[in-house]
């Protein structure tokens, strides 16, 4: 029997010429020293005009190297923003297909999430009566900086439900014909009470845990917000809920942890700044602000402030975002 030497090599004329070599070696014979003829022309034909096969080369002995591992190409940093519409849709889709109870649930978690970053809000930046006086524009930066964005980070990556962000995604998935106005009102009411009761639940909280010492600063806020008429606050509703859509745009094309705070805290910080108003934010700040003293009712907040808000919201949501970029990316454009 012969025993070939082979090794398996990429090139077949290469193999032809070790294994020819081989066997010629093999098959010698001890008292000539001469090929055998017709073994010879058989290796040689075989290994000539065929590749040797995996089982072959192990019967030679040959080393068969591993298959390089496939690296995959890294995720980018951020999606296109054609990308980021159809994610947004997907979400949209997915609150549209969750329970009522299960929202309803949720959206208190949010409406807590929200109302600390409000707390936050109320304990830095609007503390600094000072610097107010000596020097607006930083304390509006520091109003900006700690407080809501902290909200609506919470929010983002907990996955709980948020009003304001919800009138962006669910419009976005009506306007693709993925889900229905029934489901995009369920969804709606729900998130809306539900804030409000986690706003309310909040202020509860920090009334029994005697953390007043914002009561001052409460007090002013709660005034300076239901002061407004209605069209200022319908005008800043929409600005405030275009910048919150677009932090939840921003958030959800990153792709990194550090993405998303930045998606975030730049157009929040930015909103609050520059004055405009949220009315989930506004579901704490407002009755907070009661129960520290401001002089109104809950009837007068609604009707002052938090009705033309949340109208001017749910424009912000509805229409600056989901329905312009549904014109850009999506049905509306013919894409």
């Amino acid at each position: 029997m012969v025993f070939g030497q082979c090794l398996l090599v990429q090139s077949p004329a290469v193999a032809a010429a070790a294994c020819s070599r081989s066997s010629a070696r093999a098959t010698q014979s001890p008292q000539r020293g001469l090929v055998l003829p017709s073994l010879r022309k058989v290796v040689d034909s075989r290994v000539i005009h065929h590749t040797p096969s995996l089982s072959e080369a192990v019967r030679c002995n040959a080393t068969v190297l591993p298959t390089p591992p496939v690296v995959s190409a890294p995720a980018p940093a951020m999606l296109t923003p054609a990308e980021t519409y159809e994610k947004i849709v997907q979400g949209g889709i997915k609150k549209a297909n969750t329970s009522a109870s299960k929202t309803f649930i949720m959206a208190i978690v949010g409406g807590m999430f929200i109302s600390f970053g409000a707390l936050l809000a109320l304990s830095v930046g609007f503390s600094c009566p000072g610097m107010l006086e000596s020097n607006v524009g930083a304390q509006k930066i520091l109003l900006g900086m700690f407080g809501l964005p902290f909200g609506l980070f919470l929010v983002m990556n907990t996955g709980v439900e948020l009003f304001t962000g919800n009138t962006a995604l669910l419009t976005a998935a009506v306007l693709e014909g993925k889900a229905t106005t029934a489901q995009l009102t369920k969804n709606w009411i729900c998130s809306y009470f539900g804030n409000f009761v986690g706003a309310l639940l909040c202020v509860w909280c920090i009334n029994t845990a005697g953390l007043t010492a914002t009561a001052n600063p409460a007090i002013g806020v709660a005034t300076a917000k239901t002061s407004l008429t209605f069209m200022q606050a319908f005008i800043r509703g929409i600005l405030a809920n275009w910048l919150v859509c677009v932090a939840v745009w921003m958030a959800t094309a990153a792709s990194s942890m550090s993405g998303k705070v930045l998606g975030i805290f730049i157009p929040i910080s930015s909103f609050v700044a520059m004055g405009f108003e949220h009315s989930i934010a506004n579901m704490f700040f407002i009755p907070f602000g009661i129960t520290c003293g401001a002089g109104m009712t809950m009837a007068g907040f609604c009707a002052s402030n938090l009705i033309p808000v949340t109208l001017g919201n749910i424009v912000g949501g509805a229409f600056c975002l989901a329905t312009m970029n549904s014109l850009f990316f999506g049905k509306l454009g013919g894409n």
